[in-house]
């Protein structure tokens, strides 16, 4: 027995030395594979450098290989914000955008209370004033002659927090001309054509000029932020783009909204028709055409459509201001895109805005996720004073992904749920569902404060908004059964609680079940930052 038991010992007591010794051996290995490759990553970069500069004007050529920290390839809401955040925090910035004169949309002009708390978080709050920006203090839904009113739950915050309403194009000049006071951010007008990558890095950008001339600039890091058209995103995710629907617009001018400091929704048929001001003297009118085809504005068919099946269905306090911004003429239309975030992470460069994520704009919730995911890359790059370091500065910044789900994937879900329940549909437990959640919005209290919470960014649960959602379904399959129940009427309510499950779960999993709702098991959420010695 004691022969047995010496052996066992002496075996145990060698595989574990084996084992360690292994493991030390292994351990070598790596850390001299990752000394081999990140000195050939700097070599790789200084040789790439020295190629480009030997080509002549226009290119970068500091003694680190780099003139800039970070390029930016759009000086939209998100790139003109984020020029501003990061060039606040000593980096040396360089953004590259299209057309530097003011732009002219007719989306993009609503922020929610949510994304206010993110521009005074970055300091750009002053970006609304002087701009004619109108205070938005909840939202006004309308259904078959009835309608009742959603405050936002403002009591907690200062006098100052609500939503803001505006030209878009002013918003977004404001925050350009901000960023461009900060003597390390450079403003230039020119089209990106494409990345510059080597060996699987990206190592800056390629662009044209205003005056046609073909330049190189090189930064550590390339954030891509050129808007719901990019011709970017192909290369750093893959974009699963839908278009649900398109929105016609049109500037009410001089005319009153019902409720004043009030979005109005109207649930007509066959989807919402969206009020709200954006300046003291205009209110934008949106309304939604299923489908990615319209009727054509060139040939009178448009306005034909909106004067015989929309106006009717407009409140009657609105119905002259709208019919005469129709007769103006100056009809303006757009594709409602949606696109989860699904990046493909690439040393060197990375996704913002809607060029990375889209949802439907019912909810007008675009620049408060683009906001909060400036704020939270902002957090995660200050104790970094190096970012030369691509392949370490990928694998810490993994961590995005994850960071911003809360509020990300609470809006998008909220948004592409919201459009589905509240558009027209010949099936009646949809038509049931439709009814309920007028009629659960109605009800006040915590059945109204709860979602309007969710929709202005103020409460970024997504376990609430499922709680929420179905809280309606289940709101409507009671109204169903009461008093007396019947087979049919069962049989309605099973099917609507199928027809919500069908809504919401394959936006949830487009979203990501694990990083949505147990983002804490997710290994990037811990990684430090990297160390550059």
């Amino acid at each position: 027995m004691e022969m047995i038991l010496d052996n066992y010992i002496v075996g145990t007591f060698l595989v574990s030395l084996l084992a360690f010794l292994f493991l030390f051996i292994l351990r070598r290995y790596n850390n001299n594979d990752n000394n081999t490759r990140k000195k050939r990553f700097e070599k790789g970069y200084s040789r790439e450098f020295k190629i480009q500069t030997g080509a002549g004007k226009g290119e970068c050529s500091p003694g680190n290989g780099y003139g800039d920290d970070v390029i930016i390839v759009g000086a939209g809401v998100a790139g003109a914000a984020l020029a501003y955040t990061l060039g606040k925090d000593g980096r040396r910035v360089h953004v590259i955008e299209r057309d530097l004169t003011e732009p002219d949309r007719i989306v993009g002009e609503l922020l929610q209370p949510g994304g206010y708390l993110k521009l005074v978080e970055l300091g750009l709050e002053d970006c609304v004033e002087d701009i004619d920006a109108q205070r938005v203090l909840g939202y006004a839904l309308f259904k078959d002659g009835r309608n009742t009113k959603l405050s936002y739950p403002l009591e907690k915050f200062q006098a100052d927090v609500s939503g803001r309403s505006f030209h878009n194009g002013r918003f977004i000049q404001r925050m350009r001309e901000k960023a461009a006071t900060l003597p390390n951010v450079k403003l230039e007008q020119g089209t990106v054509t494409s990345l510059l990558e080597e060996k699987g890095t990206i190592i800056g950008a390629q662009y044209k000029t205003k005056d046609g001339e073909e330049l190189r600039a090189y930064a550590p890091l390339t954030i891509v932020c050129d808007g719901c058209f990019s011709n970017l995103r192909r290369s750093l995710c893959n974009p699963k783009i839908d278009v649900p629907s398109c929105f016609v617009g049109l500037v009410l001018e001089n005319c009153e909204l019902p409720f004043s400091n009030h979005g109005h929704v109207i649930l007509s048929d066959p989807s919402p028709i969206l009020f709200y001001p954006i300046s003291s003297t205009e209110v934008r009118c949106l309304v939604d055409v299923p489908g990615k085809k319209v009727p054509s504005v060139a040939n009178g068919e448009m306005a034909n459509h909106l004067k015989t099946v929309v106006a009717q269905q407009v409140p009657p306090e609105l119905r002259d201001a709208f019919i005469a911004a129709v007769d103006k003429g100056n009809i303006r239309t757009m594709p409602n895109r949606s696109m989860p975030a699904d990046p493909h992470p690439t040393p060197g460069a990375l996704l913002m805005g809607d060029a990375f994520n889209m949802r439907h704009p019912l909810t007008g919730g675009g620049m408060t996720v683009a906001l909060s995911d400036i704020v939270v890359l902002r957090d995660l790059l200050r104790p970094l004073h190096n970012l030369h370091d691509a392949a370490s500065l990928t694998s810490y910044l993994e961590s995005f992904y994850t960071l911003r789900k809360p509020v990300a994937s609470t809006i998008n879900t909220l948004a592409g749920a919201l459009y589905k329940v509240f558009s027209a549909s010949p099936d009646e437990a949809r038509k049931e569902m439709r009814q309920a959640c007028f009629d659960y919005l109605s009800l006040g209290g915590v059945f109204s404060t709860g979602p309007v919470a969710l929709l202005s960014g103020l409460n970024p649960r997504p376990l609430s908004l499922v709680l929420h959602f179905f809280a309606v379904a289940i709101y409507g399959v009671g109204r169903l059964l009461l008093p007396f129940p019947s087979f049919q009427r069962m049989w309605i309510g099973a099917r609507l609680i199928s027809s919500a499950s069908g809504i919401i779960f394959p936006i949830i999993q487009a979203e990501g079940v694990r990083q949505m709702f147990f983002p804490a098991t997710v290994p990037a959420v811990y990684r430090a930052p990297p160390v550059v010695n």
